[in-house]
């Protein structure tokens, strides 16, 4: 489940625009966050039941027109339609950042290896993260000015898992106190990682 949230295919691809070092780590970090949380509930939750899925309908197939070609323009067309209004306010947000936020402040609250600005980032990742194609040219301005990776790694890591639409589905399934371990679990996985990405870079 974890890596489903985190290892979105287009997700990757948006990505690459951020380079190959921070492309790598979003992908690394991603997985190892689905492996330890896997790894985790496997070890504390032995024998017992960890989801509920009785709040949810059965899913309706939108993949429905005979021509492939035809059913992956529409399937594009879904994904461009849920994702442009994000990524033009990522790149609205971004100018309003490179206008009027100086680069001293933002290499001050993420910049550095200090676990201070992984925290920051990981923190800000919870509200600020609406849809993972807006965050890209953001986290690119953020990392021009000053940014580390290992804070960028722990937006990226905090930012999908949080989503509001991911957080509504997660209520249910898990319920209130699974809930909030899930919370705690990727607060503290990112803080870790970013302070880790920092060391390692």
């Amino acid at each position: 489940m974890m890596s489903s949230i985190l290892l979105n295919p287009q997700l990757i691809l948006y990505s690459a625009a951020l380079g190959s070092t921070v492309l790598a780590v979003r992908i690394l970090s991603c997985f190892l966050c689905g492996i330890v949380a896997g790894l985790s509930v496997r070890w504390f939750y032995k024998g017992k039941s960890f989801f509920h899925f009785s709040g949810f309908e059965e899913p309706k197939n939108k993949d429905t027109d005979p021509n492939i070609l035809l059913r992956y323009i529409k399937n594009l067309r879904r994904n461009i339609k849920a994702t442009a209004p994000y990524f033009l306010l990522g790149l609205i947000l971004s100018a309003v950042f490179q206008r009027y936020v100086p680069a001293e402040i933002m290499t001050g609250l993420f910049g550095g290896n200090e676990a201070w600005g992984v925290l920051m980032a990981a923190t800000i990742g919870v509200p600020l993260y609406a849809c993972g194609g807006g965050t890209i040219p953001l986290l690119q301005q953020w990392l021009w000015e000053g940014m580390s990776v290992g804070s960028a790694a722990s937006f990226m890591l905090t930012g999908p898992a949080t989503k509001i639409t991911n957080l509504g589905a997660l209520k249910i399934v898990l319920g209130a106190k699974r809930f909030f371990l899930y919370l705690a679990f990727i607060m503290l996985f990112s803080l870790a990682a970013g302070i880790l990405v920092n060391w390692m870079i």
